[in-house]
């Protein structure tokens, strides 16, 4: 192979042609999760679960303060934006130890080293996929409604796999250099729930609201409750911003990503 660095076409291509092994790797880490497991995929509902009960005992605190009650809007608010926020939480925790966990792989074997990173991103997809369900048995028994503003639902979510590829391919390699990353990582994540409209609407923070949605995870997810909950159009502004940043940041994040690995097996 060329010391050169290759274009993001080709490195697509080549990702392409590794299809297999990226299946194979995802698999891996599915069956590596639920291996040995008493209650097995039921794991996969636990922590939309846990954020739910924790958003609405949130929402309740805050709507109590204000003399209001909590209705279903709200619940299933919480519900729905919780979904995505627990599989980017998934796959960025796992995304970002890919590299360095698999050490045997990336100094021994040759193949495009975006496959671990993205393997990750995938089984967190595949636990989505299985959590999705309580969302459909909520909304389908809570009536809240079809309306033409839900075909904007595939492509928020596509943005939002795409976002978490990107800091997933950006942060594995990050932490490959720097072993620290992966603990200012868990800080992140474990208080970026608070800066996220997960548990809240990014309207209620009046003034401030803007501020959340420069977060463009912030932003999607706000287009998410607002198509499917609301039964509005997005904010086609803030949409556009979280696109841009989904999709240049994917294309930057790989560049750096190619650039770098010709220096992982001397570094990990």
């Amino acid at each position: 192979m060329s010391d050169a660095t290759p274009t993001l076409a080709e490195s697509l291509k080549e990702v392409v042609h590794y299809r297999d092994l990226l299946y194979m790797l995802t698999w891996r880490d599915i069956k590596a999760r639920y291996k040995q497991s008493m209650m097995g995929f039921f794991w996969a509902l636990l922590m939309p679960l846990l954020i739910v009960g924790a958003g609405v005992l949130v929402r309740i605190v805050f709507l109590m303060s204000s003399g209001n009650h909590i209705n279903f809007l709200d619940l299933a608010s919480i519900a729905l934006k919780s979904l995505p926020w627990a599989f980017f939480v998934s796959a960025i925790k796992f995304a970002t130890n890919s590299l360095v966990g698999n050490v045997n792989l990336v100094t021994k074997i040759y193949f495009p080293r975006e496959v671990l990173p993205l393997a990750a991103v995938l089984a967190s997809l595949f636990d989505t996929a299985i959590a999705s369900s309580l969302i459909i048995i909520l909304l389908v028994f809570g009536k809240v409604g079809v309306t033409i503003h839900l075909l904007w639902a595939p492509v928020i979510l596509g943005l939002i796999i795409l976002f978490t590829a990107a800091l997933a391919l950006f942060l594995s390699c990050a932490n490959l250099f720097f072993r620290d990353v992966k603990y200012l990582v868990d800080i992140l994540l474990t208080f970026g729930i608070f800066f996220t409209p997960v548990f809240y609407e990014a309207r209620t923070m009046g003034k401030w609201a803007p501020l959340l949605l420069l977060n463009p995870l912030g932003s999607l997810l706000e287009a998410l409750n607002t198509t499917i909950i609301r039964h509005q159009g997005p904010s086609l502004p803030w949409l556009a911003y979280a696109a841009s940043c989904a999709i240049l940041g994917l294309f930057a994040a790989w560049r750096i990503f190619d650039r770098a690995e010709a220096s992982f097996a001397e570094s990990i």
